[in-house]
């Protein structure tokens, strides 16, 4: 699949095997940015105990505001690993006592992400696995996870194709986030809990409200309102935090009380469950640093 690589919309057919780059950056060789337990997400994800977050290097959407730049954008440190050394990394990270394994931005990787699932299970690997992704993803990708992924998170970041290509350049993220979420939610079905309330199986869709585009948030959770409806829970998202946005004014200052006030009525308006997040969530200390901890 590196050899031609269609794994993503952008359908790059570059041949990654052979050295050359895509629109991601990537190579066929996986790169990691952090593994560690993370305590940031979802409550129903990172529990006590935290998530066993592996932040991947490189994507395929490269959206301006990224909060995750330094490693999406190879900024930062990473380091190469192969599947043997993926499964051992999750391994560690379930000896931690991390309450799942969180694959961040992996689907670039997705051939090699399966072996070493498949690895790591033989291995003794028992909790969920969960792929965290921006939502511009292959129906025909996200097939090669079944059985593999307990619990979809996926971003839904955008109902106009217009700011989709301004901040994203993927103009069709509608159409292709709705089929890949359909997907998703077909190999999870419902979500399901354990008795102290941690997600098991789902699909939990997010969306990050960004600045002056609260109409936007409202067309993105009706669509999930009525595509998914009670399939699915939504985490609406106050977190963004601009970072040397200059040449794009309109997204160079916090959300404000006032829309995601809008956004939290629009969602319980329209009986959607899930999460919202308090004021203090739209701080860098809510950005891991990406220095190969968990890796070595």
């Amino acid at each position: 699949m590196y050899s031609k690589c269609m794994l993503c919309p952008r359908e790059c057919k570059v041949n990654r095997a052979n050295g050359e780059i895509g629109f991601c950056g990537a190579s066929d060789k996986m790169e990691i940015g952090r593994a560690s337990l993370h305590h940031w997400e979802e409550p129903s994800i990172s529990g006590t105990n935290g998530s066993g977050t592996v932040f991947f290097a490189h994507c395929t959407l490269g959206c301006v505001y990224c909060q995750n730049r330094s490693i999406s954008c190879r900024h930062s440190k990473s380091v190469f690993v192969d599947e043997n050394k993926l499964s051992e990394i999750f391994l560690d990270l379930q000896q931690k006592n991390a309450h799942n394994i969180n694959l961040v931005t992996a689907v670039h990787y997705t051939p090699s992400v399966c072996k070493a699932i498949d690895l790591a299970k033989q291995k003794g690997l028992y909790i969920p696995v969960l792929l965290n992704c921006g939502g511009y993803e292959k129906t025909e990708t996200i097939k090669l996870f079944d059985k593999k992924i307990d619990i979809y998170l996926p971003d839904f970041k955008y109902y106009s194709g217009y700011y989709a290509e301004k901040y994203s350049n993927a103009v069709d993220y509608l159409e292709v986030c709705e089929k890949a979420i359909d997907e998703m939610v077909k190999q999870t079905g419902k979500p399901i809990f354990n008795k102290d309330g941690i997600l098991q199986k789902g699909t939990v869709i997010r969306h990050l409200m960004l600045p002056n585009m609260l109409s936007d948030t409202k067309q993105v959770l009706r669509r999930i309102a009525e595509n998914w409806g009670d399939n699915v829970l939504v985490s609406l998202m106050r977190q963004y935090t601009p970072f040397d946005m200059q040449n794009f004014p309109e997204l160079n200052r916090k959300i404000t009380d006032y829309e995601y006030n809008e956004g939290v009525e629009y969602f319980e308006m329209l009986g959607l469950s899930g999460y919202r997040q308090e004021g203090e969530a739209a701080t860098e200390s809510f950005i891991p640093e990406f220095n190969g901890e968990g890796i070595k």
